[in-house]
């Protein structure tokens, strides 16, 4: 494929608001692997023109606007009334230094920009008035008729089926909606088009017979129906799109080096970034901005989205949100990182942890029940089974802190604002409301400090374990 050109001005119809997608949406923003289906046709048009493209859009389909004014002009077509009425409008936009016209529509999403360049390529060396692709299809119904002359060499029209007679509608070559054209030829011959006499609409199409009628040639794109052409018009076709292109993404990441177990149960955004030597298990779902690092297995029913995950790790049967997982980390099953997160290497995560918008540190051994939010966590510490984080008050979140190599015993409350020391521990079901100091120990409800019990250096008969230390004195409260 050659080199994008600047003379070629794309234009993309995106003015229907596709009523039958049952959509307030507009049909060209719902999502096909995570992105809108009309990005992947502007993808397709920066492949082929240099230039920036021409949108056409609607009074109901404005937010196309707000979604890729970074990415494209506009043209308003104040009523939808076909597509040679939506190209007379972008024509009004068009730069005057442009020579050539290539027409996409912005729901088929699928396209190939080879076919965008031989349409281009073809019409530019014929010295056509337009090209147009043709689509051989055991499906004709529902689409415009190619009619070609007896020798079925030249095209004579385009019929739309709603215009066609009963020997046109046995035909099975389709247009597939992609043209090219010479401008200044377009400029001169739209104002041309007749509206049709059975939808009142004016339809591209009718610019073959006035080519035709100029002694213009109009060439033709010959392609067989792989599907990859065809318009996404419901809810049941953007499915199949989407199944087409999850299993074309699935294939190059497979090729990259990464085992899929099932590729055909496996949900991976076009994104989605994944290393070599990274194992995806079934039912996994991978969304955004995710990255994976080499040797990280996803075991199956995972779901993580814009997630950065480190090499080596283990994630199973967890959930993931905007978070970071460094190298070696063990996470689920049934584990929950919620916005914010980030675990540090060799940290581990068991059934039913949840943590959000908090730190733990290398050597964090969260398991079980447990619930760390708005929290820094130390190297080495552990949470025991059950351990909450208070960081609510019912008006504002509050922050815990807590050392290194702390244990905190199952069931604790941390009520934060708080505080534990480096070596720090806590009792089983203890409530803590006051900063522990380094090496202290809290128990009860609530806590108090004290100097934890040593383990006897000799135990024997007639030599009874040591006595429990005295409490030491708490600190006032932080009310006071």
């Amino acid at each position: 494929m050659s080199q994008p050109s600047d003379s070629v001005l794309p234009i993309v119809l995106a003015a229907g608001l596709g009523t039958r997608m049952k959509s307030r949406r507009p049909k060209v923003l719902h999502e096909l692997c995570g992105r809108p289906m009309l990005a992947y046709v502007l993808d397709a048009a920066a492949a082929v023109t240099a230039r920036r493209p021409l949108i056409v859009y609607s009074p109901s389909t404005t937010a196309i606007k707000d979604m890729f004014a970074d990415r494209a002009d506009f043209a308003l077509q104040e009523t939808p009334q076909g597509t040679a009425d939506a190209v007379r409008s972008a024509l009004a936009s068009a730069p005057a230094e442009v020579s050539e016209i290539l027409v996409l529509s912005g729901d088929v999403p699928l396209v190939d920009p080879v076919i965008l360049a031989e349409l281009v390529e073809l019409r530019r060396a014929r010295k056509a008035a337009m090209a147009l692709v043709a689509v051989q299809t055991i499906y004709p119904e529902g689409l415009g008729r190619v009619v070609r002359s007896d020798d079925g060499g030249q095209v004579l029209r385009i019929v739309e089926e709603k215009d066609a007679t009963p020997e046109e509608l046995e035909i099975d070559e389709i247009n597939a909606g992609l043209y090219a054209f010479d401008v200044e030829w377009l400029r001169r011959r739209i104002v041309d088009v007749k509206a049709s006499p059975v939808s009142g609409e004016f339809y591209l199409p009718a610019l073959v017979a006035l080519a035709r009628a100029d002694h213009r040639p109009v060439v033709s794109v010959e392609v067989e129906d792989d599907g990859t052409l065809s318009g996404i018009n419901d809810r049941s076709q953007l499915a199949a799109a989407e199944l087409d292109l999850r299993l074309s993404i699935n294939e190059a990441h497979m090729m990259a080096g990464v085992t899929l177990m099932d590729p055909a149960r496996t949900y991976i955004d076009w994104s989605v970034v994944l290393a070599q030597d990274v194992t995806v298990e079934p039912d996994v779902v991978l969304r955004g901005s995710t990255r994976i690092g080499s040797g990280t297995r996803i075991g199956a029913g995972s779901q993580i989205i814009d997630t950065i995950v480190g090499e080596n790790c283990f994630i199973w049967a967890s959930v993931l949100e905007s978070s970071e997982v460094e190298d070696e980390v063990q996470i689920g099953p049934f584990s929950h990182l919620r916005p914010k997160s980030s675990i540090g290497r060799k940290a581990k995560l068991g059934n039913f942890a949840e943590v959000k918008a908090s730190r733990l540190e290398a050597g964090v051994q969260q398991h079980h029940f447990s619930y760390i939010g708005d929290a820094e966590l130390g190297e080495r510490t552990n949470v025991g089974a059950g351990t909450i984080t208070c960081n609510f008050d019912g008006v504002a979140k509050h922050k815990t802190k807590v050392g290194k190599d702390v244990f905190i015993g199952s069931d604790t409350m941390l009520v934060a604002p708080v505080e534990l020391g480096d070596g720090s521990r806590t009792g089983a079901g203890s409530v803590v409301t006051r900063d522990v100091p380094p090496g202290m120990l809290a128990v009860g409800v609530p806590a108090t400090i004290r100097t934890p019990r040593q383990p006897p250096t000799e135990v024997g008969p007639g030599k009874p374990e040591p006595a429990a230390a005295p409490p030491v004195a708490a600190p006032p409260d932080k009310a006071e």
